[in-house]
């Protein structure tokens, strides 16, 4: 990936998650791209196309739900992968995130080891 880094967006408001992922996608050499609510989340997607979005669910403005809702029933930004990051670990709640539009789902509190092993499958273009 060094070639030609990926552009990784996470869509997160609690600024620790934001610097746990931050040193993640420097280990990965990915660049990052960073929104702390879901509306900014979305306007990024669509301007700038990242290869995978990371997406916080209880986000302010507009919830990560809607957010992968508006994404996925977007043409231009329907095919990017999005990675349901979340607390929300409830019976039922990671079929409600597929339901959304994730692709994937990881709780919160995340292994980074298995977080980083999904990231690089998804961003070398494998589906979970």
């Amino acid at each position: 990936m060094e070639g030609n880094p990926k552009l990784m967006l996470l869509v997160e408001d609690v600024e620790d998650n934001r610097g746990v992922v931050r040193q993640l996608a420097a280990r990965m050499k990915v660049r990052l791209l960073e929104a702390a609510d879901g509306k900014t989340g979305v306007e990024l997607a669509r301007s700038h196309g990242p290869d995978l979005i990371l997406m916080d669910l209880s986000l302010p403005v507009l919830d990560g739900w809607e957010a992968m809702r508006q994404l996925k029933g977007d043409p231009a930004t329907a095919a990017i992968p999005i990675v349901a990051l979340t607390a929300h670990a409830m019976v039922g709640d990671e079929a409600r995130a597929r339901k959304s539009g994730a692709d994937a789902y990881v709780a919160k509190p995340f292994d980074i080891r298995r977080l980083r092993a999904l990231l690089q499958d998804l961003l070398e273009g494998h589906r979970p």
